[in-house]
């Protein structure tokens, strides 16, 4: 019999025997390369062999990646095998409908993580974007669904192509390409990136479950015991979780209070408002109560330490196949005092919980090292399991339990049932008074049998993974790229490498957050340095992304400022932003629910990097000859129509005054006076363009508008929410365009609609707003004024308004002044607007430090002069 020869790997060009061979090369070529990478932003905090051992190099490193340019280059001659690509592929308009994609995905659910994107709904945007063989990036990319999603675009099931398929026939997209992308993750967390490694990596999953059943067994031997229960005939049954219920004092008497005991209405399932001391019958409530404290002695500290009590009320545990329920008894407190005493000989994270907003919220509870968020049978087993793994790829195993296992999980009462549900509370470190003690073996197994629920890639060179600050993407070269998907932390919405350091504490390394894009107080992040981190990473992207190519961006916080501030940041790396639409995850978390600063549906932006021929053209073009280049070449990238629920949608793009502010941004992102003023501009508009609805259309356009519009007749007009003078201009403006009306008539619509202002803007009294924008006829009617009407009405405004804007530079100049309590937001983009023509940038700066911050961030125009001028002082 002949004995086959052995599958050769081929790597990068070099050949190997064996996934070992090839592992053990790059792992001494990347130990050479630290040095060098230690010098790029981002690189983790944790020791060198630490790295290289997490590592499987070259597919993904726990550090900058060194060869993304080796298989960029490989990627881009294999595209010339690749049967129907076209060498002029180019996308002119945006994925422009929303797109809603559950989160009950097995791939989507293996692996809990903060902030995901369902792979399926990042897949419609890819196939849009992008054609077979093409590079897609994505530096936020957190557990690495950009790249699952890329990789699916070659081996989705037919029903799923079909749907999408049939989606893009009814938008009037054209049809995908179906093929793999090739794909770069990146993220700065090593938690992330090395989740984001293990969905995007070839294994045999018949080898790994053979390991981890292997493993299992070891890990039973060693730490069931500790799991164990008496059932009421005698025999052994395992616990499945037990009920940890904080203990309180009566403020009566100092008697001690158990908060499940008392305080919990069992059969409604609620927590009640007042409740009896059960020793005094004293009337209280949890706010007036002060936790119970018990002292005792860490061994893995060395000393003696005090901490909340809790203790042991409910055992939910199986026998014979069944469920049931007991109180703790006799034996089980045993056994707990058997596991208290218990000495582990295996290593386990001994470290404090760093500084930060979200991270020493429990030292108050006497919680401040990441051992102490374990009990005590959790911790030993976790750390047993790790004595267990050899390769690295099974520390997946222990980042999923580790997550799920900790003092953070809630006990909670769900359909009926208490303890169905529950899990830590999204995006906070809160230790709840009813804690849900899970059996780490349980969670084990079920981890196991999730990841055999996901399908690896073909091919490990398909996903390519890095760790590092996208403000900081040296190790990929220029104009490199595809196309880009990323999803970026948003202000303060989450703290993510305090949130991950309790499972990264187990990888035994930690993210190195000085580059972290988070608005934090601990880390001195105001909203201002969180932008000029995002702009740092979108110029970064601009740089690597080739011309004419899109990226889109993922957001998910309702604050103006964050809002403004992502956009003022890709406009100044150089993207132009083409459309705005929605992202249903289906399934919202505690933050989105409850937290001010968030939304239940995303939004996803839509931006492009100009192609070179029109950067060149714009710098030889003189005057209004650019302007309409500029704006023909923005009204080529914007959709054509939009329809929604059968009906045509208004695209506020395409409205003059959208169109103005796009303008305006490009020149002064470029350092330009703007040649054409707002009135000019519309004449301009309607001089060169076709005008559908309120909105323009090259002639091409027009035709493609009116012929899908008499499809979808019913045509839907944004609702304008009036929040600054602006906006109330445009309100008028609407209705007067209409019907010339009397000042009586106006009022009491103008009242209600001007209900939302913003705190620290000053709105004139409607009668001024008419006097300076609008004309009235001699029956006291109000109507919009003709071109050369505006024209005067404009320059009568901005001498007022630059007159207001002298009077605050006059005001922020005394001695001693004060900040502006209230300003006109139009009086200010006029002194600005003016500022900058002058190259007086020092007064914008001076005076937007002086005036309301919440004016300055929530203004995209206030805030991109300020942003500018900041630079130039």
């Amino acid at each position: 019999m002949e004995i086959p020869e052995p599958t050769k790997i081929i790597c990068l060009g070099k050949e190997f025997n064996s996934e070992e061979e090839r592992r053990e090369y790059f792992r001494n070529e990347l130990r050479a390369k630290l040095p060098e990478l230690k010098k790029i932003e981002g690189f983790p905090i944790g020791e060198d062999e630490d790295i290289i051992n997490l590592s499987d190099p070259p597919y993904y490193t726990a550090c900058p990646n060194p060869w993304l340019n080796d298989f960029i280059a490989e990627w881009e001659q294999e595209k010339e095998s690749i049967p129907g690509r076209q060498k002029d592929f180019h996308v002119d308009e945006p994925y422009a409908s929303d797109v809603s994609e559950g989160k009950y995905d097995p791939m989507y659910l293996y692996h809990p993580y903060l902030t995901k994107v369902p792979h399926k709904a990042i897949l419609k945007f890819i196939l849009h974007y992008t054609q077979p063989g093409d590079v897609v990036f994505d530096g936020f990319a957190g557990t690495g669904m950009t790249g699952v999603a890329a990789r699916c675009c070659g081996s989705l099931d037919f029903q799923s192509r079909f749907k999408i398929e049939e989606e893009f026939k009814n938008l009037s997209i054209k049809q995908p390409e179906w093929g793999t992308r090739k794909s770069i993750c990146s993220d700065l967390s090593p938690l992330a990136s090395f989740i984001a490694f293990n969905y995007n990596s070839k294994i045999d999953l018949e080898n790994f479950d053979l390991t981890a059943k292997r493993i299992l067994k070891l890990l039973k031997d060693k730490c069931l015991w500790m799991y164990e229960t008496s059932h009421s005939n005698g025999g052994k049954g395992i616990i499945n979780y037990t009920l940890w219920s904080d203990v309180f004092i009566c403020p009566s008497c100092n008697s001690e209070i158990i908060f499940w005991e008392n305080a919990v209405n069992k059969e409604e399932g609620k927590v009640l408002d007042s409740f009896n001391c059960p020793h005094c019958n004293y009337e209280t409530n949890k706010k007036e109560l002060s936790p119970a404290v018990i002292t005792y002695y860490d061994e893995i500290l060395g000393k003696s330490t005090s901490e909340d009590k809790s203790v042991p009320v409910l055992i939910n545990y199986s026998y014979g196949g069944k469920r049931f329920q007991k109180k703790p008894d006799k034996s089980d407190l045993i056994n707990y005092e058997k596991v208290q005493s218990f000495k582990s000989e295996n290593w386990l994270p001994i470290i404090r919980m760093p500084e930060g907003d979200e991270s020493r919220r429990n030292d108050k509870k006497g919680i401040t090292h990441v051992h102490q968020f374990y009990s005590k049978r959790n911790l030993i087993t976790l750390s047993t399991l790790k004595s267990l793994i050899d390769e690295p790829i099974y520390n997946v195993l222990i980042t999923k339990v580790a997550f799920q296992t900790t003092k953070l999980y809630r006990f909670t009462y769900q359909s009926g049932v208490w303890g169905a549900g529950g899990g830590p509370l999204s995006g906070t470190l809160y230790i709840p008074s009813l804690i849900k003690e899970i059996n780490i073996l349980n969670q084990f197994e079920d981890a196991v049998n999730g990841r055999k629920k996901i399908a690896p890639p073909k091919l490990n060179s398909d996903v390519i993974n890095s760790l590092q600050s996208a403000t900081s993407l040296q190790n990929i070269k220029s104009d490199s790229v595809d196309y880009i998907f990323t999803d970026p932390p948003f202000g303060s919405n989450l703290m993510y490498s305090e949130l991950n350091f309790l499972a990264e504490s187990w990888l035994k390394i930690l993210t190195n957050n000085k580059s972290e894009a988070i608005e934090n107080k601990s880390q001195n992040k105001t909203v201002l340095e969180y932008q000029d981190l995002m702009t740092n990473c979108f110029k970064e992207y601009y740089r690597i992304l080739k011309p004419s190519k899109w990226m889109t961006v993922e957001f998910s916080n309702t604050s103006a400022a964050i809002w403004n501030s992502i956009q003022t940041a890709l406009q100044r790396a150089g993207f132009i932003i083409a459309n705005v639409a929605g992202l249903d995850k289906q399934k919202t978390s505690f933050k989105a629910v409850t937290s001010p600063t968030a939304v239940k549906q995303d939004l996803v932006i839509s931006c492009y990097k100009p192609t070179l021929s029109f950067e060149n053209n714009f710098k030889s073009q003189q005057g209004e000859v650019a302007t309409w280049d500029f704006v023909r070449e923005h009204l080529n990238h914007l959709p054509a129509h939009i329809k929604k629920d059968n009906s045509t949608t208004a695209i506020v793009e395409r409205s003059p005054k959208i169109l103005f502010d796009r303008l305006i941004t490009f020149y002064l992102m470029r350092g330009l006076p703007v040649p054409i003023d707002a009135k000019d501009f519309q004449e301009g508009l309607k001089q060169r363009f076709v005008e559908r609805d309120g909105m323009y259309f090259t002639g091409e356009q027009a035709a493609e508008y009116d012929e899908k519009k008499a499809k979808a007749p019913q045509f839907v007009q944004l609702s304008l929410i009036v929040t600054n003078e602006s906006d109330a201009i445009e309100w008028l403006k609407d209705r007067l365009r209409k019907q010339a009306q009397k000042y009586q008539d106006i009022m009491p619509d103008f009242r209600i609609a001007t209900q939302s202002l913003r705190k620290g803007d000053t709105l004139p009294e409607l009668q001024d707003i008419l006097n300076e924008n609008f004309i009235q006829e001699s029956d006291g009617r109000w109507r919009t004024p003709d071109p050369n009407e505006a024209k005067d009405r404009e320059a009568l405004r901005t001498k007022v308004l630059l007159k207001e804007f002298n009077g605050y530079v006059t005001a922020i100049s005394q001695p001693r002044a004060k900040k502006l309590k209230e300003v006109r937001v139009e009086a200010l983009r006029a002194g600005f607007k003016n500022c900058w023509e002058q190259k007086d940038f020092k007064t914008i700066v001076t005076l937007g430090d002086m005036i309301p911050q919440n004016i300055l961030l929530e203004d995209e125009q206030l805030l991109m002069y300020y942003d500018i001028a900041k630079d130039r002082v």
